[in-house]
């Protein structure tokens, strides 16, 4: 299997499309995907829950799990805040075959969050942990903060660092500058497109929730046309009934 750190390159970013259950990872895997990635939100609403920790460890892993045996390429998972125990879940994250974990720190502070982050990586130490920043996506601070926040990490053992919220290509730029090692951020409509991002240094691009998202705007869509006595416009486009069949064997 391709060594998923190695994907990480500034300038050649590692492209995620994340993905929430067996399906879809197998659909991007096939679409050429060099890793696969999940939502956290695409996960907990496929389980009926919302997004925000209340997924659960024991749920987390158990999807895990599945999507890890389903492809052939690495797999990176969004853990949320670790589940109220950092350590012990990318212990069970790592048994389950996982190459890579996103943890985040929400609006814990600095010191707080290196502590856990150190924990996290002491329990896992062969596993990708991409520590990511809540600073500009919540609006809780600036560049400069999440900077701060990025060198850190990095020096309590992170291998990545997450940054949603960066879509200013300047402020994508000066934390490609500030924060040494590989920078991940959050890519959809509205932002640079992947290769801009690209020039600007970024090591590695996320799609987030966006796709699950998608899927489940067009199922509402779908839904509404039916039931307003409409026709079949927003199934245009679907899936090869054939090829999702074989993707599935």
């Amino acid at each position: 299997m391709t060594d998923f750190t190695a994907l990480h390159q500034p300038g050649s970013p590692l492209v995620l499309v994340n993905v929430w259950d067996v399906a879809s990872a197998r659909i991007v895997a096939a679409a050429g995907a060099a890793a696969v990635a999940t939502t956290s939100a695409g996960v907990a609403w496929s389980l009926g829950v919302p997004d925000g920790d209340a997924l659960g460890r024991e749920a987390a892993v158990a999807a895990a799990r599945r999507i890890v045996a389903a492809v052939s390429v690495p797999v990176s998972v969004d853990v949320e805040a670790g589940y109220g125990d950092p350590a012990r879940t990318l212990r069970e994250m790592a048994a389950a075959g996982v190459a890579g974990v996103n943890l985040e720190d929400g609006r814990r502070s600095i010191a707080e969050q290196t502590e856990r982050l150190a924990a996290a990586r002491a329990a896992a130490p062969a596993v990708f942990l991409n520590a990511r920043i809540d600073t500009l996506l919540f609006g809780l601070g600036d560049v400069t903060e999440a900077i701060e926040r990025g060198r850190a990490y990095r020096d309590a053992g992170a291998d990545g660092i997450f940054v949603p919220g960066a879509t200013d290509p300047a402020v994508v730029g000066a934390l490609v500058a500030g924060i040494p090692g590989p920078v991940n951020v959050m890519a959809g409509p509205g932002a640079p497109s992947i290769g801009e991002l690209a020039k600007l240094g970024v090591a590695r691009i996320s799609l987030g929730s966006a796709v699950a998202q998608a899927a489940y705007g067009l199922v509402d869509r779908a839904a509404r046309e039916a039931f307003t006595g409409g026709g079949y416009a927003e199934l245009a486009g679907a899936a090869d009934y054939g090829r999702l069949n074989e993707l599935s064997r």
